[in-house]
């Protein structure tokens, strides 16, 4: 089949039944752990790690920890900010800070601005953030132009970004989910003959841990303990996209997700933010080479980098801290990282998380 070549329903058809029969020659399922492995061989010189590893914080500092791999990777950022320039998770999407802006179609140079501190509301979220001006949930998500790659037509390509959106909706937008619901609508996007992935996410969700922690994938928060303001998310990010292995289309989304919350209270009107960036590799399989279910995607990678949403024990879902709870910034409390700074990759944003003992320190929320 030649490379921008697409297979008809007939052939796509024989080979889902060929595969289920177990015929000879069929292909092989994929291997996240390999994938990763190789693409860590390409890019990155040193010791390849594997696929779900991480290296564990070498010690604690100040209120938490931070976990780092370079393939698979969690950055838990203590914010220690003052309780008047803290802000919160979801809300009508007030907070001026000027026109919106326009779609991120490359990644930026240098650091959003800072506004003004002001004080969120229920009201106005995202008041005194630099989210003010991002988009709404998955708006503020840029997907490029599509064109024949691998073995899609420029049709398939369009149709794998849109689903590939879909699936960031999905896992990190759907507000059931957000509210601690099992998030069954993006895990029936991930390949269901990925043995690994699907270990993953089944352990991630009986026994969440350091190694199995949904929330590398999903944001989720406990609803005994916080609630939404309002029913925005902000989102600032891109996919990108480029002909993988065995002729796949690797899917590449780099989006930072901006949570306000409140207590679980009824009077509650404290907000504070939860800052999340994702990058994910979802690898949309030939299946003529790949065992996979049509719609679905093999995962390649992910990462995760977070402030303000909780450190130490793992439980499955961000704990967001208020007020006094927030750790107070000073000598000790390690390296200080902006949440808003999109322009140092995310490869360059978890070697300095590995290379730091303890916890890094929010320089705003």
């Amino acid at each position: 089949m030649g490379k921008g070549g697409s297979i008809s329903d007939e052939e796509w058809a024989r080979f889902l039944e060929e595969a289920e029969a177990g015929t000879e020659g069929a292909p092989k399922e994929p291997s996240a752990r390999a994938r990763s492995v190789a693409r860590r061989l390409r890019d990155t010189p040193g010791r390849p790690e594997g696929w779900r590893t991480y290296r564990p914080a070498q010690r604690r500092r100040g209120k938490g920890w931070y976990a780092a791999g370079l393939l698979v990777a969690v950055g838990l950022l203590v914010v220690a900010l003052d309780p008047g320039m803290v802000t919160g998770w979801f809300g009508g999407g007030g907070g001026g800070g000027g026109a919106p802006l326009a779609a991120e179609s490359e990644r930026p140079k240098q650091a959003p601005a800072t506004p003004a501190a002001q004080r969120p509301t229920v009201e106005e979220p995202f008041r005194g953030s630099p989210a003010a001006r991002w988009g709404d949930g998955a708006a503020g998500i840029h997907l490029p132009a599509a064109r024949a790659t691998g073995w899609m037509s420029r049709t398939r390509v369009e149709h794998a970004l849109d689903r590939s959106r879909d699936f960031l909706a999905a896992s990190s937008l759907d507000p059931g989910v957000l509210r601690g619901e099992r998030p069954g609508k993006a895990i029936a996007s991930l390949n269901p003959h990925q043995e690994d992935v699907q270990g993953y996410v089944a352990s991630a969700f009986r026994e969440p841990g350091r190694k199995n922690d949904p929330l590398l994938l999903f944001s989720r928060f406990q609803k005994s303990k916080v609630r939404l303001a309002g029913d925005v998310v902000k989102t600032r990010g891109r996919v990108t996209f480029r002909e993988g292995k065995r002729g796949a289309v690797e899917v590449t989304a780099d989006v930072t997700f901006v949570y306000p919350v409140v207590r679980a209270e009824a009077d509650s009107t404290e907000v504070a933010r939860t800052i999340v960036r994702r990058e994910i590799v979802m690898s949309w399989d030939d299946p003529a080479k790949v065992t996979i279910e049509p719609g679905t995607f093999s995962l390649a990678s992910y990462r995760v980098d977070y402030t303000n949403g909780g450190c130490g024990t793992v439980t499955g879902y961000f704990a967001p801290e208020f007020g006094p709870e927030r750790a107070a910034p000073g000598p000790g409390k390690g390296p200080e990282v902006d949440p808003y700074d999109r322009s140092t990759p995310m490869d360059a944003r978890m070697r300095e998380a590995a290379a730091e003992a303890g916890c890094a320190t929010a320089t705003r929320s």
